[in-house]
């Protein structure tokens, strides 16, 4: 079969140019893409769908434009592809073939991407590590006994693992960065609104869910943002378009930028030393860079914004299981879905519409807070994670408290864990891994987080960077003058 030896060497930008060159055909990078899913796949387990026939049929074209001919993977969770199932991680689902497109693969097809196959998720997005059920733990390329993150997990380990140059990729908690940071990529949330949500959906979990990718280059994040960015037909909101292309952004002088840079907890107790050093000299290498860095953190009532995001989080996966119920077309019950995702549907229709209300009106409050922060500072550092790529396993519950949601997930007692303050206990375990991403889905603001930190034994550490909402451009500026000063490109896990 034919190939494309050099594949790993360039981005999607630059494999796209040979394309457009002559230099190479769509069909040689598919069935490069494919040998490297078959030839990683089992060790990593990121792609759970193969969509080879689709993808060979496509490469003969006619393809059209700024990203024609390069192999793309899906998540199979925030977008659906007409005539295959999207899993969302769960049995149940994954039998289910989708009747339609979402608009988002839609651009994406239009950009002239290739869809090669989807990528592995945790049940409904809703661990920050995969390891769903259904499909198995999703292998981290850097440390097969790690995590690749979570829930875009499967679309981070592929492409670190160098089975396409990007990947479809969304973010409700930090979905997009945390996978990022656990697999040494570029990942950007965008500004709530930047991207499409339909045909269908108006808006994911009140707003916090966005589609965007996950990269190796910064520019081709901003790429394949400008081929997806703008609002759909019917879309609830539509926010200022960029000025000029963000592409344009990459390499173009971010100027003296004012960064405020934390290592506060903020949602947890600790931070693993690795990820403390990763700020301190990131924000060291900030200043050398001309910016003006200072230590400050955005206000915070943790318990309050902790008692708020379980409401809306479990009220929403409530939803998300009537839903799934639709779509199956029969009364769904425990058995098919994981225990927790069961029992946080529970929990979730345990709350009364007062109580949903009244924790989005407090979201909404403490976003205008943090607004009043960013009339300070241009961007704020902080880890992506407290802590580096986790063992497998490492947030899994005890076997009591198993037990227990085995108890409440029969007798539909989400109202047990209320009583008893398990919600938020459950809770705290996954918030000490990622007790920085979900805030910014909360405001709905930007945020990235680059590979700019490893650590002693090898692991990648994202450092996450925010800007004010709609300043995706900043993001980019910034981004670009890192990557030159410090490159990550080429630096690739052990064996690929």
């Amino acid at each position: 079969m034919a190939g494309f030896a050099e594949f790993s060497r360039y981005d999607g930008m630059g494999l796209a140019e040979l394309v457009r060159n002559g230099e190479v055909a769509p069909i040689d990078l598919v069935e490069e893409a494919i040998a490297r899913i078959e030839a990683h796949n089992p060790a990593v387990n990121a792609v759970v769908q193969k969509l080879y026939d689709r993808a060979r049929a496509a490469a003969q074209g006619p393809l059209a434009g700024p990203l024609a001919g390069v192999p793309f993977l899906l998540k199979d969770l925030g977008a659906t592809l007409a005539g295959t199932p999207t899993s969302e991680g769960n049995r149940v689902l994954a039998a289910i073939p989708r009747e339609g497109d979402s608009e988002l693969v839609n651009r994406f097809r239009s950009a002239g991407l290739i869809f090669v196959g989807k990528t592995n998720t945790p049940e409904f997005g809703l661990a920050p590590v995969t390891e769903p059920e259904a499909f198995g733990a999703c292998r981290n390329p850097w440390d097969a006994s790690r995590t690749s993150g979570g829930s875009s997990g499967g679309s981070g380990a592929a492409v670190a693992a160098r089975m396409a140059p990007f990947a479809h990729a969304s973010d409700g908690g930090g979905s997009i960065r945390i996978p990022a940071s656990c697999c040494g990529l570029v990942g950007l949330k965008p500004t709530r609104g930047r991207t499409p949500t339909g045909p269908i959906e108006g808006e994911s979990w009140r707003g916090y869910t966005i589609g965007h990718a996950l990269t190796r280059s910064t520019r081709d994040c901003a790429a394949l943002l400008d081929v997806v960015q703008g609002a759909d037909v019917g879309a609830p909101y539509e926010i200022k378009p960029p000025a000029r292309p963000y592409v344009d952004e990459v390499g173009a002088p971010p100027g003296r930028l004012r960064v405020a840079f934390t290592v506060s907890p903020m949602l947890t107790d600790a931070v693993h030393p690795d990820c403390v050093a990763g700020v301190e000299t990131t924000a060291k290498l900030l200043a050398d860079l001309g910016h003006d860095v200072v230590e400050a953190t955005p206000p915070l009532d943790r318990e309050a914004w902790l008692d708020a995001f379980i409401k809306i989080v479990a009220a929403e996966t409530c939803v998300d299981i009537q839903r799934a119920a639709r779509l199956v077309g029969r009364k769904l019950a425990l058995g098919d879905f994981e225990t927790a995702t069961w029992v946080i549907g529970a929990l979730g229709r345990s709350f009364s519409a007062a109580d949903y209300a009244g924790a989005a009106r407090f979201a909404q409050s403490w976003a205008r807070q943090v607004g009043a922060f960013f009339a300070q500072y241009d961007i704020l550092l902080t880890p992506t994670l407290a802590q580096p790529p986790l063992p497998h396993g490492a947030l899994k519950p005890t076997p009591v408290e198993a037990a227990i949601l085995q108890v409440v997930g029969r007798l539909d007692a989400g109202w047990f864990l209320r009583a008893t303050g398990l919600a938020r206990e459950l809770l705290k375990k996954p918030l000490t891994f990622i007790p920085y991403t979900p805030l910014f889905n909360v405001t709905g603001q930007p945020a990235i987080s680059l590979p700019l930190h490893w650590s002693a034994s090898g692991l990648p550490i994202g450092m996450q960077f925010v800007a004010r909402m709609g300043e995706e451009a900043t993001l980019f500026r910034l981004a670009g003058q890192l990557e030159q000063a410090q490159p990550w490109f080429d630096r690739a896990p052990p064996g690929y």
